[in-house]
Formats: structure tokens, C-alpha cells, sequence
């Protein structure tokens, strides 16, 4: 023990780490609690994902198309190799 540190120093130091450790093991103790009970309650559904997200689509929306002319293809062949050419 250390000349300039006192026992009731020694003794606080000890104390607080202590009173540390039973505060951590109250808390995990309390968090497997109460997660233990809400994935009890939710749904088989909802097991699969994070229950603080919402669900997500499945599918993303309808694909679209549009038919190009002969001179709008054109511009965009001639667009492609003048950006291709960089």
C-alpha cells in the first residue's frame, strides 16, 4: 500500500468499485429481464427483423419502360460514345 494514500482512501476506492460492479450486474440482470419478456410477446411474424424497424416492402415498385424512336436512340448511341470516350 502506498505511503501518501490513507486506509479510508483505500478503503472509498474499494467501496466504490464495488458498489460499480453490483450496479452492473443489477442492470444486465434487468435488461435480459425485459428482453426476454418482449420476444416472448411478439409475434413468430416479427422475429425475423428488429422490432424497433418497420417492415419493408418485399418487392420494389412496377418496372417501367418507354420505347425510344429511331432518332431519340440515335442521340443517346451518340451521347454514349462521346461520355466514353473520357
Amino acid at each position: 500500500m502506498p505511503e501518501h494514500v490513507s486506509t479510508l482512501q483505500w478503503a472509498g476506492a474499494v467501496f466504490l468499485t464495488l458498489a460499480g460492479a453490483a450496479w452492473a450486474v443489477v442492470v444486465l440482470r434487468l435488461l435480459r429481464r425485459f428482453r426476454a419478456r418482449a420476444l416472448r410477446e411478439l409475434p413468430a411474424a416479427h422475429t425475423a427483423h428488429l422490432p424497433a424497424f418497420p417492415a419493408q416492402p418485399q418487392a420494389g415498385p412496377p418496372l417501367e419502360r418507354v420505347e425510344l424512336t429511331p432518332a431519340e436512340q440515335d442521340a443517346f448511341a451518340g451521347l454514349v460514345r462521346r461520355l466514353g470516350g473520357r
